[in-house]
């Protein structure tokens, strides 16, 4: 009968020798099929590359509806902060509209909330929110903004050309301004399904026809080369349309048939169901 000592011995020589033979193994078989070794390895070498992102591509895409529309609003400091008499903040105020109105409340999750400064991010993502800040240097957008200020005028052409970025980047678009209540659903009232429709936007007066007053503060633009076209020629205007705002801007293009050269279908929402901008 053998000691305790050479089972031990027999034991530990049985397990090397498995130990060895596996290892032949799989040397073996890295050696016959090479495209696995070299399968692995790229598989690591690719872990370890790091592509530059694009941030805004990326918060679109978190963001977007499955036929690539989202929803975008824009604020600043003024937006998210408490004046003093207030009750609540302008932002509040927007986002209460979704959880109240009428089917509205999964629509916050294709809200992409754009700030332009830090302390309007910073309360973006305390509240947890889709956000993108947008960086400008040399501005500070964060205090209130005096309508039609040189500021307030500078901060509407950054916004048109932030839009301008996110039709480049292939998605169609909701904007809302931030003092907008969104009471009810919008999206059978708009062509969202309807590639026809270019450009669907808000008024403040209807007639129904191109001559309404255009209110840029909600509008549906669908991402084609026709509305890319038009956003470049609006924000082009930019340094030649001294103390004009975007939207005054944009009903000159208008005016000298601007959508009828690049051969736009545009909408003007009716007061009936979008007004009180």
């Amino acid at each position: 009968m053998d000691s305790p000592r050479n089972a031990l011995g027999n034991t530990v020589l049985v397990s090397f020798l498995f130990a060895c033979v596996l290892c032949l193994c799989i040397w073996s078989v890295s050696l016959s099929n090479p495209l696995s070794f070299s399968f692995h390895r790229s598989q690591a070498n690719m872990k370890k590359s790091k592509f530059p992102a694009d941030e805004l591509e990326l918060a679109l895409e978190r963001v977007s509806t499955p036929n690539k529309t989202v929803i975008i609003a824009v604020v600043n400091q003024a937006c998210v902060e408490q004046i003093a008499g207030a009750e609540t903040t302008m932002l509040d105020l927007f986002l209460e509209s979704f959880w109240l109105g009428e089917d509205t409340r999964p629509l916050l999750d294709h809200l992409l909330l754009v700030s332009v400064d830090q302390i309007a991010n910073e309360m973006c993502i305390f509240k947890r929110l889709n956000c993108y800040k947008v960086e400008t240097e040399g501005v500070d957008f964060g205090k209130e903004q005096i309508f039609m200020s040189r500021d307030f005028i500078s901060m509407m052409w950054r916004r048109t050309l932030l839009l301008l970025d996110i039709l480049k980047h292939g998605y169609n678009f909701i904007f809302t301004d931030v003092d907008v209540m969104w009471l009810r659903n919008p999206l059978s009232r708009l062509s969202i399904h309807n590639e026809s429709v270019d450009l669907e936007m808000s008024t403040d007066h209807f007639n129904g026809d191109p001559r309404s007053e255009i209110n840029t503060g909600f509008y549906y633009i669908r991402s084609n080369s026709k509305t890319v076209s038009l956003f470049d020629a609006w924000y082009g205007r930019k340094d030649n349309s001294t103390a004009k705002k975007e939207q005054d801007v944009f009903f000159e293009l208008m005016d000298e048939g601007m959508l009828g050269r690049q051969g736009l279908h545009a909408r003007f929402l009716d007061t009936a169901f979008f007004s009180g901008f």
